[in-house]
């Protein structure tokens, strides 16, 4: 060992010398080297050369296998509040790790397709009606969570996280809102009106789809299906006559029918405190019993719909949910969103209550996931969605004799008026 290591010191000696140095002197050290190494084995793979780090920062290093991340743990989760009911759901939740890395990225595909869609409403590629779901995520997550996909579900015109969540993807929704013939709805549903299965949309009349849900409720129990239909409506249509009148009838006749309002806090401008005169709104069933849980919290929502799809399956009835959340977007695209509240009272809540920052924070503090592995998802959901933007974008308008088309589902081909007597367009079911 030392006449090797005199070896390399005398090769490193070679190098500061004169470049006029003979190269037999370093041949005589080569062939000396070569008593202690194997000069004829394969090299070592290189390792790639990485990036420099910035100044400031540290690097992280991740060895880790599946096998070293936690399966699952155990959460506390904020007590629901409860009217009528004598006990409510867990005020504790447990996640696994594929459920947690699910809930990420199906809440992050919403959020950043909002985000696109809102891009593309700027650039005027998106025209018309558009509410976007930024900051609601963990209302639509979680009560896909809690639910079977053979269920119910029908919500009001901010329907673009719930088309995502019911199966439709995200190339079908941006292709509809801009109008193309791929689009969920073949182009003609637009931002407020996507549907598939089990799912009934998206409705633009304020409040209207409230009494629907309750006849979808209606035909689950005529049917004897043992499922539930999730009826969704906002704080700005919770003033609404029609949901009362859908209230009395589901308590009636004990219809299995979930009732949630999603208060963001604002029906379009106008605060719930200076809409409403009682803001308990899982009060308002009033005969009916209710629950008020933390919309921002996908445990939360997710333990909360599982108690509350049991108590209807049990034939207890209908159950009113209240889920407090928050939009960062104005409640359309033609409403900044800072006329009525500030940018700070936004900021504030995206830093201390974000839903998607939340789940991430626990997953990574019990060693259900790493930073790398969050990384690599979000990098391949924004590819996903510039795919999706690209299709979007490029797919091609539905042609005029399809205007009318599926306006009865097993009917033969009629005729249908266009926009004077003269004008005939066929609808072909």
């Amino acid at each position: 060992m030392q006449n090797m290591l005199t070896l390399i010191a005398n090769l490193f000696r070679l190098g500061n010398a004169s470049k006029n140095m003979g190269a037999q002197a370093v041949s005589e050290l080569l062939i000396g080297l070569s008593e202690y190494v194997d000069l004829t084995s394969p090299p070592a793979p290189a390792t790639p050369r990485q990036p420099p780090t910035p100044p400031g920062t540290r690097m992280v290093v991740s060895t880790r296998s599946f096998a070293d991340f936690t399966p699952q743990a155990n959460f506390p989760i904020k007590k629901c509040e409860l009217h009528h009911l004598d006990e409510g759901p867990s005020d504790s939740a447990v996640l696994t790790r594929e459920q947690g890395l699910q809930y990420y990225r199906t809440m992050q595909t919403v959020r950043r397709m909002e985000l696109k869609a809102d891009q593309l409403y700027k650039q005027k590629i998106i025209r018309g009606f558009c509410h976007l779901y930024d900051g609601q995520e963990a209302c639509a997550m979680g009560i896909e969570a809690g639910i079977n996909p053979t269920d119910h579900l029908i919500t009001a015109y901010r329907a673009h996280g719930y088309t995502f969540t019911r199966g439709v993807p995200v190339r079908e929704i941006l292709a509809e809102l801009t109008g193309r013939r791929g689009g969920v709805a073949k182009g003609k549903g637009g931002s407020m009106h996507m549907y598939t299965k089990n799912f009934y949309g998206g409705n633009g009349i304020v409040g209207a789809q409230v009494p629907l849900g309750a006849g979808v409720a209606l035909a689950c129990q005529y049917r004897g299906n043992n499922q539930v239909c999730v009826t969704l409506y906002g704080d700005g249509a919770a003033n609404q006559g029609q949901i009362y009148e859908a209230f009395n009838m589901a308590a009636l006749w004990k219809l299995p029918c979930i009732f949630i309002c999603e208060n963001n806090k604002f029906g379009m401008g106008t605060s719930v405190e200076r809409a409403s005169a009682c803001t308990d709104y899982y009060k308002r069933g009033d005969y009916i019993p209710g629950i008020k849980v933390d919309g921002m919290d996908v445990l939360c929502v997710r333990e909360a719909i599982k108690f509350a799809a049991d108590h209807c399956r049990a034939g207890k009835g209908p159950i009113v949910m209240e889920l407090e959340t928050y939009r960062y977007h104005g409640h359309s695209m033609s409403d900044p969103g800072v006329s009525y509240r500030t940018r700070e009272e936004i900021q504030e809540v995206r830093t201390k209550n974000d839903p998607i920052t939340m789940l991430k924070e626990r997953m990574l503090s019990n060693n259900m996931s790493s930073v790398e592995e969050i990384k690599a998802i979000d990098l391949e959901i924004r590819t996903v969605i510039e795919d999706a933007a690209q299709y979007a974008i490029s797919d091609p308008e539905p042609p005029l004799d399809e205007l009318c088309n599926h306006i009865f589902a097993n009917d033969a081909p009629m005729e249908v008026r266009g926009t004077n007597p003269w004008v005939k367009l066929k609808s072909i079911s």
